[in-house]
């Protein structure tokens, strides 16, 4: 099944890629079905938070009717960074999948490395790799059609 969600949060990456938006997607599953999904929309909002993985989370709680989203899992093209790391933290969410490695602004593997500070709350069980390569090459595309 990772490799269908993912595939998802791919298809929500290259939807913000076509509205000019970094390409990030990202889907939330509970009980094998998908209950949120989101791309970013950082330009379009004209908000700095409204990265695809705090979009789904937000959505995902709102589905379910709680903040806590422990039997949750999130599923996102990439690693995400210290915000969106605090996020998945604070809604408890069970499992982190993600995408490519992001050595610049990640804080999961990279950086800061949020899990794995004494003062995180809650830490999920972390996947990263998953569709590694096809999530990289829509961010590296992205990029170079920019420069």
């Amino acid at each position: 099944m990772q490799a269908s969600f993912m595939d998802l949060a791919i298809a929500e990456a290259r939807s913000s890629q076509a509205a000019g938006e970094v390409p990030i997607g990202c889907v939330v599953v509970r009980d094998g079905g998908v209950i949120a999904r989101a791309s970013n929309r950082t330009l379009r909002d004209k908000d700095p938070t409204a990265h695809a993985e705090i979009l789904a989370i937000r959505q995902a709680a709102a589905a379910i009717g709680s903040e806590r989203l422990a039997d949750c899992d999130l599923y996102v093209t990439l690693e995400p960074c210290t915000m969106c790391a605090g996020a998945i933290s604070f809604a408890r969410l069970r499992r982190l999948y993600y995408g490519a490695t992001d050595s610049k602004g990640g804080a999961v593997e990279s950086g800061v490395r949020f899990f794995a500070a004494p003062t995180c709350h809650h830490r999920p069980e972390v996947y990263g790799g998953i569709a590694e390569v096809e999530a990289a090459a829509l961010l590296r595309d992205f990029f170079r059609e920019r420069r």
